[in-house]
């Protein structure tokens, strides 16, 4: 029992990560029917902020708050100047832009923060040895508990976004119809600016968070929870938060079980490419995900 507790309270612990920044790529599915394949280097490249600023002598939580402002400016700047004009002219153009994002990202954190061994980052909640709680001889640290309690505390806060706000309808709207939404009075490009605005400050908050957790950040620190959080986010659906949660905290338990468990099955070689594959299996079987809406179409 023991050791199934444990591996159970591992896998929320990595589910939460990989949630958090699936919550952002629903965000800007839901408001704009796009994927941003530079979601985890724009979280990435907002966290060495973060840590540039802290190294300043600014208390975390205020730098935090302060990269999530960047981050805004970052996601809805992309949006207005490239993505946009980009969009208009081809939907598919906005996947090459995303990945140039991506490089460009990754590129410009590498030549700003070049140090090889990376940098020491702080954590938002406790992390010192004794930092845990013991449940059935099982060990749950802190930090990781905060990691599930934000991702719980932002899939409520969209879905009251999405569900019970003007914006949020707004929001769906134009991912649907631009084109409908902006004759009927919705702003569009606000619409769509905040959307990206929205998921690169959820990034931000998420980079934070699993910086500290690894204690150490690199120009590759989102990388592999991209890649999870893809699969979370497609498992659950792009367009629902609660949908994106579950099937991040999913992943994280069945990966850990697995790796408990039957250890020669997959190793940690292999674990990012389960992830790949999860991806392809649910878009072959049912693109809309678990939970997603279903696209109607009138022929």
């Amino acid at each position: 029992m023991e050791r199934l507790l444990q591996y159970v309270f591992d896998g929320l612990s990595f589910g939460a990560i990989y949630a958090l920044l699936a919550l952002g790529l629903v965000v800007v599915f839901r408001g704009t029917g796009h994927l941003n394949f530079a979601q985890g280097e724009m979280a990435m490249f907002c966290t060495f902020i973060v840590w540039q600023i802290n190294d300043w002598g600014v208390p975390l939580i205020l730098a935090v708050a302060i990269g999530m402002l960047f981050g805004f400016a970052l996601g809805a700047g992309a949006e207005a100047t490239v993505i946009r004009s980009v969009a208009k002219k081809s939907p598919g153009g906005v996947f090459v832009v995303s990945i140039a994002l991506f490089l460009g990202l990754n590129s410009l954190a590498t030549m700003i923060w070049d140090r090889a061994e990376g940098y020491t980052m702080k954590s938002l909640f406790p992390n010192k040895d004794v930092d845990f709680v013991r449940i059935l001889g099982a060990e749950w640290r802190y930090k990781y508990i905060g990691v599930l309690i934000v991702a719980l505390a932002l899939m409520g806060l969209l879905f009251l976004l999405f569900s019970k706000t003007k914006f949020g309808l707004a929001m769906r709207s134009v991912a649907s119809n631009p084109e409908s939404a902006r004759l009927v009075g919705v702003p569009s490009g606000l619409v769509l600016a905040s959307s990206w605005g929205i998921a690169a400050a959820m990034g931000a908050l998420s980079g934070a968070l699993v910086g500290g957790i690894n204690g150490q950040l690199t120009p590759s620190l989102m990388f592999a929870v991209f890649i999870y959080a893809s699969a979370a986010a497609t498992l659950g659906g792009l367009d629902s938060p609660g949908g994106a949660v579950i099937a991040g905290l999913s992943i994280g338990i069945g990966e850990q079980l697995v790796a408990g468990y039957a250890p020669g099955w997959i190793g940690q070689d292999l674990k990012l490419s389960v992830a790949l594959i999860l991806i392809f299996v649910v878009l072959l079987v049912k693109p809309s995900g678990l939970f997603g809406s279903l696209k109607v179409e009138r022929v």
